[in-house]
């Protein structure tokens, strides 16, 4: 298929953003890039006609006119600050799609408090959560809970702002032991009178359900297990395995449900922890965007830039075909800095039930490499340029480092 209507991608930097020009640029889309970094990775990929430097100030600014310029059918963002910036555009500009969330969506799935009590709505498991609010006996409610907790912002880009200009750390989920560290953890928010929500601690492996939806109901569905994540007490997937359609068919329906509920349109990611032992599944969050394991989707055949694509752009209605199951994803940068983690500084891995494996690890770490289920998030042999920029990269940073 070529000669497709030309897309606008927006954040060429990361995985995620290589991964969407991959998806559509094999299938004959024509993609510009737009990135701040000139050297962004996505930028050297065969799949990316060209990469065009963001101009300054909002997107309604200088937007329509690359639009214009390039023809382009269709505009995709990675970032979430980009999402919640397009979002406030039209749908479309003339007849260009922005492919983006609408406000109101983007902003109840953004929104982790609000999140959780539709959840608990439609019937899925969430975590006990509490939200501090200015004016209460934190020593009392502190008393009550049991421990450990975990301490979540539940709007991101809202208080990011907020804390940059408190001179405070933006901290995505700090672990919570004793009622003492609690009582430290208000005590550091107190001065802006904003305070993250405080969860139970859930067990278990992360769980990712990915969706794609179009008047209430899926019409791509895709799911993996986070084996490994940067840093190892929760963060990015640094190796992920995909998990057959026949487990969690319960749990993918209830997902189906929590979007239907949010009256969410397009892709997102329905995260869990979940505990294969007693077969519990505590919802975390709804992740709107494009997410990080992205590349293993894309290897399996569970392609979702491409899905809202053809579906907005094209009109195609047909099903999408079934994906594989069967492989494994590493990112390989932060799947080394958590190896080297867990072998020479397990003290400073936050979670309190984190199991440090070494030998194990390290021996996984190297047979990964001859395994053939094994993909890689940015190394393609179709498409090497990205993981040579890459390596390019790096290596010039680590060398400005030893100079110092």
């Amino acid at each position: 298929m070529t000669g497709l209507p030309g897309a606008l991608v927006l954040g060429l930097e990361s995985a995620i953003g290589l991964t969407v020009v991959r998806e559509l640029g094999e299938r004959g889309v024509r993609v510009h890039g737009v990135a701040r970094d000139i050297t962004a990775i996505a930028a050297a990929s065969r799949y990316c006609h060209d990469m065009i430097a963001r101009p300054d100030g909002p997107a309604a600014q200088w937007l329509p006119a690359m639009i214009a310029q390039t023809g382009a059918k269709a505009v995709l963002a990675i970032s979430e600050n980009d999402l919640l910036e397009l979002a406030q555009l039209p749908a479309q500009i003339g007849d260009c799609h922005i492919l983006v969330p609408r406000p109101d969506r983007l902003a109840r799935a953004i929104d982790k408090k609000h999140t959780l009590e539709i959840a608990a709505q439609a019937g899925l498991r969430v975590p006990q959560t509490w939200q501090p609010q200015a004016g209460e006996d934190f020593a009392a409610r502190a008393a009550t809970l049991d421990y450990p907790l975990v301490a979540k912002w539940a709007n991101p880009p809202e208080i990011m702002p907020v804390l940059e200009q408190a001179g405070l750390e933006w901290i995505k989920t700090d672990y919570i032991r004793t009622r003492d560290e609690l009582m430290a953890l208000l005590d550091r928010y107190a001065g802006i009178g904003r305070w993250p929500l405080i969860q139970q601690y859930c067990r278990g492996v992360g769980l990712g359900q990915m969706l794609y939806m179009e008047a209430g109901q899926a019409t791509l569905r895709f799911q993996h297990r986070r084996l490994h994540e940067w840093p190892p007490e929760g963060g990015v997937s640094s190796l992920c395995r995909a998990e057959p359609a026949t487990l969690h068919s319960d749990q993918m329906a209830l997902s189906q449900a929590l979007l239907r509920a949010l009256d969410w349109e397009g892709q997102a990611m329905v995260e869990y922890r979940y505990e294969a032992d007693s077969g519990r599944y505590w919802l975390m969050e709804v992740n709107g965007r494009f997410w990080g394991s992205l590349p293993l989707a894309r290897h399996c055949g569970a392609h979702f830039a491409w899905e809202a694509y053809r579906r907005t752009v094209l009109g195609q209605s047909d099903s999408a075909p079934a994906p594989r199951d069967d492989l494994r994803a590493r990112y390989m940068v932060p799947e080394t800095k958590r190896l080297a983690r867990v072998l020479l500084a397990r003290g400073r891995i936050g979670d309190p039930f984190f199991v440090a494996r070494p030998l194990t690890d390290l021996i996984a770490y190297v047979l990964g490499f001859f395994d053939p289920r094994t993909r890689y998030y940015v190394l393609t042999l179709s498409d090497p340029r990205p993981w040579i920029r890459d390596m390019g990269q790096m290596f010039r940073k680590a060398v400005r480092r030893e100079k110092r």
